[in-house]
């Protein structure tokens, strides 16, 4: 297993190098795990790659590639993961108090040798005078023999109280949510953690290995007194092996536990289907969700047969039951 977790870590580095080089305008532009937020009249669209990839767009259809948040890793990267080499995995975006709050994932492969940091900034324009990340370093950090855990894939809610929480995790023993203090920058204390969603490990594996409980990529949308967790099962970074999917549960509660359409927990494996990859596409994952101009959308990257098994955003509106679970239609 520790093999197979490697390779398809090593796959995700070829194809975000790849990535770098492709063209700055597309309809369906290359990215792994993308995030999405609105400035004035400018969507800006940020996702796994050197530095963070950030691409913006008028229209949710024509992106352009910008200049990534970090030319230069974060200082503090080579502490987590020696000689660390600036791709930083899934991020996540939010804006609070006046404040942007962009989170990071550093991690070594097939390790939960991980952390996940947070930067800020007045605005997300380059060519605004106020525009600087500062660096806030590390919200939470995972360990190899001590957690089964990963601290990768944040993602941020407010609750009904207006206190921050980021979910996030990737295999092992499932996602993970904890409360965060106001300066959104370190866990609240006391410490508050929760277990979201979690699928079957098997028990003889060893702490340090990632495991065949493959979900990662948490996603909380509040809607209608709702809570709807998004998370990816299965693997991604595959090309035609790819088999990533999209599922999703809701709870009246931020903290769980959520439950699926048969009435499921997503502790115990449970989640109702809301896309998945076909022939066209290999796999589609690593959702995020939002409210734009009137209407709900869904943003995840999916892998194009037609160019080679290569990652290429997806967007889709999204639709709800009678009953309000979400609806997007297939793939292409």
């Amino acid at each position: 297993m520790m093999k197979l977790i490697y390779l398809h870590k090593i796959a995700l580095v070829f194809c975000l190098l790849h990535v770098g080089q492709l063209g700055a305008q597309s309809d369906k532009i290359p990215v792994h795990d993308p995030v999405v937020i609105k400035e004035g009249d400018t969507y800006h669209l940020y996702c796994t790659g050197r530095g963070i990839g950030h691409f913006v767009s008028t229209d949710l259809q024509n992106w352009t590639r910008s200049a990534p948040v970090f030319p230069e890793k974060p200082a503090w990267t080579d502490a987590v993961v020696p000689d660390f080499g600036n791709h930083i995995w899934a991020p996540d975006i939010v804006f609070h108090n006046g404040l942007y709050y962009l989170y990071y994932s550093v991690s070594a492969f097939a390790k939960n040798t991980s952390a996940i940091g947070v930067a800020t900034n007045k605005t997300l324009d380059p060519a605004n005078s106020n525009y600087a990340w500062t660096d806030h370093g590390i919200v939470i950090q995972s360990h190899p023999n001590r957690d089964l855990w990963n601290a990768i894939d944040p993602n941020i809610i407010f609750d009904d109280a207006g206190a921050a929480w980021m979910s996030f995790g990737s295999f092992w023993e499932g996602l993970k949510l904890v409360k965060l203090d106001p300066s959104l920058t370190q866990i609240a204390v006391p410490q508050e953690w929760h277990t979201l969603a979690r699928r079957e490990r098997s028990f003889r594996l060893a702490d340090q290995n990632p495991g065949d409980a493959a979900l990662e990529a948490p996603f909380i949308f509040r809607k209608d007194g709702w809570y709807y967790l998004f998370i990816s099962w299965d693997l991604c970074c595959r090309g035609k092996e790819s088999t990533y999917q999209v599922v999703v549960g809701r709870s009246r509660d931020v903290a769980g536990p959520y439950f699926d359409k048969e009435g499921v927990n997503l502790f115990n494996g449970g989640g109702s289907g809301v896309i998945r990859g076909n022939d066209n596409w290999y796999g589609a994952g690593h959702c995020s969700v939002y409210h734009f101009e009137g209407k709900d959308y869904l943003f995840l990257h999916a892998y194009e047969a037609a160019d080679e098994g290569r990652s290429k955003l997806i967007t889709r509106e999204i639709r709800w039951t009678s009953d309000g679970w979400p609806l997007v239609a297939p793939l292409d």
